[in-house]
């Protein structure tokens, strides 16, 4: 411990992130001897003399992006940006390059700063029926509700399309079914994910099939658009959960930074809303087709304005709904946890990220220290 504020917790799950793997390709100035990893679950081992409601032996998840609670923008609800966690700018995060100091969690201890605000105590005990869906709860669950519910702003009878079945795409799937969506899609080109998607009720949309657009659109007039509607053959609400490594459309073996911008443009209907939550880094080391070092992209501004939506972007502010998922997971309201794939040892991460970084049958792997 540095502070007498601080925890030490002993992870006994921790997760590997689609944020990890820009890391691991050298895409995002990682440097050497970063411990990675924002995803823990784990038990308080021992508390700095300030900390006044943790105590050792408490089970806790671990939010990804770590906060002081007491700031100007942690004040407001806005914990990713909090604005004494790092010197160089707003918001800090274990584990990751640009985000501040603090080592990451893909590893058998933890140090917590500001512990009586960062850490949720959950219920239960190591390797209980609720480990895998309270390690997510650290980020990707809490991610996909943030995209669904806040920044796509997904209401009962919408009609949702999710790029991306990665971890957080699948679970903004799933939190747009629990909001109410009456038709839930959800795109990739990798088959077990979309085996997946499907389990979770959406609708799954292959990208090596087509345009994914006219995909959608054909679905839901062979469906049957409502009376009334037959001139929004789109959707509602589009999310963006792939970011800047898009495949291309036409050259599928070759990224298009702005390529689900494009497909999101086409999409979306009239006073709708587009939920970016994949990853756009200021700099790009190795910039692909559309893409730029400093993180510029074109973007359809235009048909955004004639078509009059929303477009929010942003870190979630994993306070806000850390709580509420936990207290949905325990009620049995929800169980992020089906869609990992893959458990082992820190000896079998760099088997884990080799396979999950050629999008293999790894979709969401747990490491337990």
């Amino acid at each position: 411990m540095l502070e007498e504020t601080d925890a030490v917790v002993r992870v006994t799950s921790t997760a590997l992130c689609g944020t990890d793997l820009h890391m691991y390709d050298g895409r995002t100035g990682a440097q050497p001897g970063l411990v990675f990893g924002h995803e823990p679950l784990g038990v308080v081992e021992r508390v700095g003399s300030a900390v006044q409601t943790v105590d050792p032996g408490i089970r806790v998840v671990i939010p990804t992006h770590l906060f002081c609670g007491i700031c100007a923008m942690c004040a407001r609800g806005l914990s990713a940006l909090c604005l004494r966690a790092r010197t160089e700018g707003p918001g800090a995060a274990y584990g990751y390059a640009g985000m501040g100091p603090y080592p990451g969690a893909q590893a058998k201890l933890l140090r917590v700063p500001w512990a009586d605000a960062n850490c949720l105590p959950v219920p239960g005990e190591l390797g209980d029926a609720y480990e895998d869906d309270f390690v997510l709860l650290a980020d990707a669950f809490v991610t996909g509700w943030h995209a669904a519910a806040t920044l796509a702003d997904v209401r009962a009878g919408d009609t949702v399309a999710v790029f991306g079945a990665g971890t957080v795409g699948l679970l903004a799937a799933y939190s747009a079914s629990l909001l109410g969506a009456r038709a839930v899609y959800c795109g990739d080109q990798v088959g077990a994910r979309l085996d997946k998607a499907e389990e979770l009720g959406a609708v799954p949309i292959d990208f090596r099939q087509g345009d994914p657009v006219e995909q959608i659109r054909g679905d839901r007039a062979r469906r049957g658009l409502p009376l009334g509607e037959e001139k929004l053959p789109g959707v509602d609400k589009v999310i963006d959960a792939v970011g800047f490594q898009a495949h291309d459309r036409v050259h599928p073996d070759r990224e298009r930074a702005d390529q689900v911008l494009a497909d999101a443009a086409r999409l979306v209907n009239p006073g709708g809303a587009i939920a970016v939550v994949g990853v756009y880094p200021e700099k790009d080391l190795t910039p692909q087709v559309g893409g730029t070092t400093d993180g510029h992209l074109n973007a359809p501004w235009g048909t955004f304005f004639a078509k009059g939506i929303a477009v929010r972007f942003g870190r979630t502010h994993d306070r806000r709904y850390t709580r509420l998922l936990r207290d949905m997971v325990t009620s049995g309201r929800a169980r992020p946890g089906t869609i990992i794939t893959h458990h082992g040892s820190l000896d079998d991460a760099p088997d884990f990220y080799r396979c999950f970084d050629q999008r293999q049958e790894v979709i969401k792997a747990i490491l337990h220290p």
